[in-house]
């Protein structure tokens, strides 16, 4: 739940790129998934640190660990202040069902970006 002191922030199209909060003497930017971007700035720097990041990181490949002996590769179906929803990555076959994982927002340290040496699946390990 989005706490009553937080403000929506978005860009001119309308879509919803974060949230900016009190922070001490300042303000901080919140993005989609929870975490702060910018902390006790001014008003204008935490506006143009969300729109400088966009949504773009939520089209990703992101990496979740703890649901097996490697990271999945996995891209996000769903997120709301409520949950994040992640899916297997199917490669662009939609008519493949993957596996979905329900998990906390903000967003969980399992759920990471990915890191080089991470499994590409392209790669055959030999």
């Amino acid at each position: 739940m989005i706490p009553a002191d937080w403000t929506p922030h978005r860009r001119d199209d309308g879509e919803l790129v974060g949230w900016i909060r009190p922070d001490g003497d300042g303000w901080a930017a919140i993005d989609l998934l929870g975490r702060v971007r910018v902390e006790a700035g001014d008003w204008l720097d935490a506006e143009a640190a969300l729109e400088a990041r966009g949504i773009g990181y939520l089209a990703e490949v992101w990496m979740l660990e703890g649901e097996g002996p490697a990271p999945l590769r996995v891209r996000m179906v769903e997120v709301t202040p409520d949950r994040i929803v992640v899916k297997v990555d199917d490669y662009g076959d939609v008519s493949r069902a993957t596996p979905r994982f329900e998990l906390p927002w903000p967003l969980p340290d399992r759920l990471r970006p990915v890191r080089p040496g991470d499994p590409d699946g392209f790669t055959v390990a030999g």
